[in-house]
């Protein structure tokens, strides 16, 4: 056994139900007189905030509490809606509505309460979180007692299985000696808990461990969020406190060398895995620390893949295919969590084994499957405010590095400059991304991300290097039934005027709404001969391309 300590007992340790000895407040059981509770304030304040009470504290909540918490509760609520209001009623009339919400509270569906009925109000469309269950409320108490006999620098050199067999063996003995009554499958989670918070990332690891999930927000330690189908749930997974979020975040960032505290309150990180995470703390974030982890997908997402799926259509599959290996210059535009990375990495599988790429980004998450690929990362200053190394700064290095493709995970500064400079002096396949709403959108943010390198170049000459660098725009969208789609494959053709030309290869129409909430459209190809036709044909692939688009 490593390092353990002994301790003295604590005292027995009862689970019992919260609640279980109800503490009645006298004002919050004091019966109002009649006139004030059918008085009209009475009955408005009650119907309008029976939902705002039924939305807070849902009844399986509610029942947790005493009748004292729960007034106190209750009571915070309508004062909010006084002040907002600016109503003023007397204290019997607050009373009152404090006495009826609170008994509504307590009650499975809404009854008659003194003054009138409270209408039914339906369930949230997002399930509430789950009580505490036994095991929960055991590791609460059961954590100190472990960390106090165990040497914590010996048991993370073990093995996680051998540290689980040794903490389920401590677990038992402090069981016994509290006088706990937990079963073996119960302990058995406790130990997993227990390990996942000494390891892994707490109360996430079941969450980081189901694939069906796309992404995990935390807003402070008793809310997260999940994406599941490209739809949001509110799910059951509570943090003790905030310092436990702290805890799980500065875990995070320190496996790559970085820090989250008080002096620099956010950060981009990423998990060993290759997910994407962001931490923002207090100060900045007022509810506590949030934590958002874009999770990376264990599944190779291929463009077949993405035609089974319906997210793009098999003629556009075979263009962006011809693109990736005809070396083309390809710009990926969408909004937050559209699917912009996953379509990099598909269109990077087209990349030849035998080609050189570098790969620049803010948090590595690029999962490219070439054996010559050389990964770059910014570096945010140190707590003197030195250090810093930025996207521009690494595109600037790159092309000392002798690449055949320079990869950047998201253009979005001053750094657009040096990727246009590099693809119009040889460096042609390189791929990037933008968040844009459309393809025109994102010619029109590159244009303003080089005024931001501080070159004082005129608009035309600006455009002229975008129009000569660029060659398609690839527009992917995450659409309002959940389902990402490429909505527009456009090719940039050159300059006429001031004006940057371009034409449209496929387009996404929606023609209505399925059973099932499902969007229903076509993806239509524009008939047009691409531009691109004659450098398809250097590689061969001319046929195809105009195939694709007949």
């Amino acid at each position: 056994m490593f390092g353990r300590r002994t301790s003295e007992a604590a005292p027995p340790l009862r689970l019992v139900e919260p609640g279980a000895a109800a503490n009645n407040g006298s004002g919050a059981t004091a019966q109002p007189a009649t006139s004030p509770a059918a008085s009209p304030w009475v009955l408005e304040a009650k119907g309008k905030l029976a939902t705002v009470v039924r939305n807070l504290l849902p009844a399986a909540d509610a029942k947790r509490l005493t009748r004292a918490e729960l007034t106190e509760l209750i009571q915070s609520v309508v004062k909010s809606y006084i002040e907002e209001n600016g109503a003023k009623p007397s204290p019997a009339e607050e009373r009152a509505v404090i006495a009826a919400l609170t008994n509504e509270a307590q009650k499975p569906a809404a009854t008659e309460v003194s003054g009138g009925p409270l209408p039914h109000v339906a369930e949230p469309v997002a399930a509430p979180p789950t009580p505490r269950s036994p095991i929960d409320i055991a590791k609460e108490h059961i954590q100190p007692k472990l960390l106090s006999r165990v040497d914590i620098a010996a048991a993370s050199a073990l093995p996680r299985d051998e540290l689980g067999r040794q903490l389920g063996e401590i677990v038992a003995e402090i069981i016994f000696e509290e006088k706990m009554q937990l079963n073996a499958l119960e302990q058995r989670d406790l130990v997993t808990k227990l390990l996942n918070d000494m390891l892994g990332l707490g109360p996430l690891e079941p969450l980081l461990a189901d694939e069906s999930i796309t992404d995990i927000m935390v807003n402070g330690p008793q809310q997260v969020y999940i994406e599941r189908g490209g739809k949001l749930e509110l799910t059951g997974v509570r943090f003790r406190d905030d310092s436990h979020v702290m805890n799980i975040a500065t875990r995070i960032v320190s496996r790559i060398g970085r820090r989250i505290d008080e002096s620099s309150p956010l950060c981009d990180a990423r998990l060993l895995d290759g997910s994407r995470v962001n931490i923002i703390i207090p100060p900045l974030a007022i509810d506590g620390p949030s934590v958002s982890i874009r999770k990376f997908s264990k599944k190779k997402i291929t463009l077949d893949v993405m035609m089974r799926q319906g997210n793009i259509s098999p003629q556009m599959a075979t263009v962006l295919k011809i693109g990736g290996r005809s070396r083309l210059n390809i710009l990926i535009s969408g909004g937050t969590g559209s699917g912009k990375t996953t379509l990099l990495n598909a269109i990077s599988q087209m990349i030849d084994a035998g080609e050189r790429i570098v790969t620049i980004e803010d948090a590595a998450e690029l999962q490219l499957q070439q054996p010559h690929v050389v990964r770059l990362e910014t570096r945010p200053a140190n707590i003197e405010g030195q250090g810093e190394i930025t996207m521009r700064e690494l595109v600037k290095n790159s092309l000392r590095m002798r690449p055949d493709r320079i990869i950047l995970g998201e253009v979005r500064g001053s750094e657009a400059v040096d990727m246009l400079q590099a693809m119009n002096t040889g460096h042609e396949g390189s791929l990037g991304t933008i968040h844009a709403n459309r393809p025109r959108e994102a010619l029109t943010r590159l244009e303003n991300m080089v005024g931001m390198a501080g070159i004082n170049l005129p608009s035309k000459a600006i455009r002229t290097q975008i129009a000569a660098a660029l060659d398609m725009i690839v527009q992917v969208s995450r659409m309002r039934d959940g389902v990402r789609r490429i909505t527009h494959i456009m090719e940039v053709v050159g300059m006429e005027g001031d004006v940057i030309t371009t034409q449209d290869l496929f387009h996404y129409e929606v023609e209505g709404e399925g059973p099932d909430g499902k969007l229903i459209g076509k993806y239509k190809s524009s008939g047009l001969r691409p531009h691109f036709t004659p450098k398809a044909a250097y590689f061969g692939l001319d046929k195809p391309l105009v195939e694709a688009l007949a």
